[in-house]
């Protein structure tokens, strides 16, 4: 188990998404977003995956965005980086009637 993780079988891969989807999913809906580590691919991955179930599960789009090499943002649309410090990078989304 030296230089890098194992992963997962296909049963803690199932219980680590549904754990996220409800700790997450209640992180967003209380506060509109939420930051979470993801150091490798498969948590890249596993992150966006959650979103997307997020997603259908709500009826509205949870964005990911990439804050670091390291963390990863989901939020729902208002609570982007564009809300927090406008003159940061915004999200890429497009809404429609959009006159920016």
């Amino acid at each position: 188990m030296e230089g890098g993780s194992t992963p997962l079988t296909d049963d803690e891969e199932r219980r680590m998404r549904a754990m996220l989807f409800g700790e997450l999913g209640n992180e967003i809906a209380d506060r509109g977003w939420v930051r979470f580590p993801a150091y490798s691919p498969e948590d890249r991955r596993r992150l966006i995956d959650v979103a997307h179930r997020l997603s259908s599960h709500w009826g509205q789009q949870v964005f990911v965005e990439a804050e670091d090499q390291c963390r990863l943002k989901l939020y729902l649309a208002g609570y982007g980086t564009q809300s927090e410090d406008p003159t940061s990078r915004q999200p890429r989304t497009r809404s429609a009637g959009s006159t920016a």
